[in-house]
């Protein structure tokens, strides 16, 4: 069942990465794990950018037109998607350098279980005010980065000091992919993608 894991990963996280480990799933499982999982900040974005409103501050709500809205939760969409299948390569590739040797399944489900708690924050857009959210997105921030820490050991078969290594090359190396996106998403904008306001 797709998602079966997700409740694991917040009540037991530990024993949860050995039964992932034990009961590896296909690579369609997992890309399918992703592509569910990113439907949540997607679908939450737009209908809060849409028909709620954000609030920045003290001022107007700023809200977005419907299409403008879809078009930015599509970009949204495949981004993350993308964002997350480029750090299961970068997590497979980096695998070589701390003597691992994991499956391209063992590196997606990595990355895909790891992102999800972050992707989950996107239910904190129902209540799209700005510093909620921000506050909602560092704790699901801290989540991902502890599931990855715990999980690097379990899924790659490396000892615990050398996972720690290796999650934190791979830290580094999502830090720079989220720079890559961002600046995607800048030179989008400034050629006449950007968000549309309503009056």
């Amino acid at each position: 069942m797709i998602l079966n894991h997700l409740w694991g990963l917040y009540a037991h996280p530990k024993e949860e990465w050995h039964l992932i480990d034990k009961k590896h799933e296909s690579y369609f499982y997992s890309l399918s794990h992703i592509a569910i999982i990113s439907l949540i900040p997607t679908l939450t974005s737009y209908y809060s950018a849409a028909h709620l409103g954000w609030s920045i501050g003290v001022g107007d709500i700023i809200k977005l037109t419907q299409q403008s809205a879809m078009l930015m939760s599509i970009g949204m969409y495949f981004g993350l998607m993308t964002g997350v299948v480029a750090l299961a390569i970068l997590i497979h590739e980096l695998a070589k350098a701390f003597d691992a040797t994991p499956t391209y399944t063992q590196s997606l489900e990595l990355a895909a279980y790891t992102a999800t708690p972050l992707f989950m924050v996107g239910f904190a857009s129902f209540y799209p005010v700005l510093w909620f959210v921000m506050l909602v997105g560092l704790g699901g921030l801290t989540y991902s980065i502890y599931l990855l820490y715990s999980g690097t050991p379990i899924l790659m078969h490396i000892p615990e000091e050398k996972g720690f290594i290796y999650a934190s090359s791979v830290v580094t190396c999502g830090l720079v992919l989220l720079a890559i996106l961002m600046a995607a998403s800048v030179i989008l904008w400034s050629a006449g993608m950007g968000p549309v306001y309503t009056g």
